[in-house]
């Protein structure tokens, strides 16, 4: 309880420190709000126009009192009205956090159900033939970009089978489950590749060190089955590193992966968070990024956690 209250002191710092460089950075590129929005009709108004729009999104005043009235604003749960839909930034981001979430709750699945496995199975078979095919398709797996693999799915399923997978619109899962899945599946799958290729080979390292450690060969020793040996009292020791590169993955996931989300059309976070970014929108970049902040805080705590309830022996607690 101590190491968790130390950690959760820690948010509001950090995630000051992450509204300053976000709040300066988006205001370093060139261009402004007014003119990102309404495009070539900018050129249109009058100073008078101009400065009235610039009053009413509060972009008129010094950059620092700009931060202090956001900030004062994100401290009462307000993190501002965005320009280009003209609705609160939280709800807006509400509305888009669930499609991310569940695809990078599917992606995470995909990944641990190929990759531990075949982490094991290469380890349990090191230098074998099943040890190099497993290695090799880990080296394809973390060397093929994201997009070549979703571009090949979409190629694939509308040439050999007419198939195009559904785009631009979201369907929840409680409100039909088979379209959802059927919108959500091949980006799941997208990202799950690369990242199933990593938990491979980290499952793989992982066992074969746990595997070499003198209480693996005392179980063999007293007679206790390959299979229990392997996956009742090596394994769990060796998913600390598989955890620890899940949660950052995770994290990354919770973003938003951009790439994914515009070739498949999806109105995910990241897609929300770029489209923001190139319009200018000073309110939705800054709380997305905050959003987005918040997220990875709360996945690399549970992380942590996770470590002691894997491996009774690390204690967080302790000084």
């Amino acid at each position: 309880m101590n190491y968790l209250a130390r950690r959760l002191l820690t948010f509001p710092l950090i995630l000051i420190g992450v509204s300053l460089l976000v709040f300066f950075s988006i205001r370093m590129i060139p261009g402004d709000a007014i003119t990102a929005m309404l495009g070539t009709e900018s050129g249109l108004l009058t100073p008078a126009q101009r400065q009235a729009l610039a009053v009413y999104f509060g972009i008129d005043q010094p950059v620092i009192v700009q931060y202090g009235r956001w900030l004062t604003g994100v401290v009462q749960g307000d993190l501002g009205i965005s320009v280009t839909h003209g609705r609160s930034v939280m709800t807006i981001i509400l509305e888009r956090f669930p499609l991310t979430l569940q695809m990078a709750l599917m992606s995470m699945v995909i990944a641990l159900a190929i990759g531990i496995p075949a982490g094991v199975l290469a380890a349990t078979r090191a230098e074998k033939s099943t040890d190099v095919v497993v290695r090799i398709f880990a080296m394809l797996g973390q060397s093929t970009p994201g997009f070549v693999v979703g571009l090949v799915i979409i190629y694939v399923l509308s040439v050999y089978f007419g198939y195009i997978p559904t785009m631009g619109s979201f369907v929840p899962f409680w409100v039909d489950p088979v379209a959802n899945l059927a919108q959500l599946i091949f980006p799941a799958i997208t990202l799950g590749f690369a990242f199933a290729a990593s938990v491979t080979r980290i499952s793989r390292s992982a066992m074969l060190d746990v595997l070499s450690d003198d209480y693996i060969r005392t179980a063999r020793a007293k007679g206790v089955p390959k299979r229990n040996v392997i996956w009742r009292h090596a394994l769990p020791n060796a998913l600390i590193p598989v955890v620890t590169l899940s949660g950052v993955e995770f994290g990354y996931l919770l973003g938003g992966a951009v790439i994914v989300e515009q070739i498949f059309a999806l109105p995910g976070l990241g897609r929300l968070t770029l489209e923001a970014i190139g319009q200018r929108d000073y309110a939705l970049v800054q709380g997305c990024v905050l959003f987005i902040a918040f997220n990875f805080l709360v996945v690399n705590l549970l992380v942590d956690l996770a470590y002691a309830a894997l491996d009774p022996r690390i204690r967080l607690g302790a000084r």
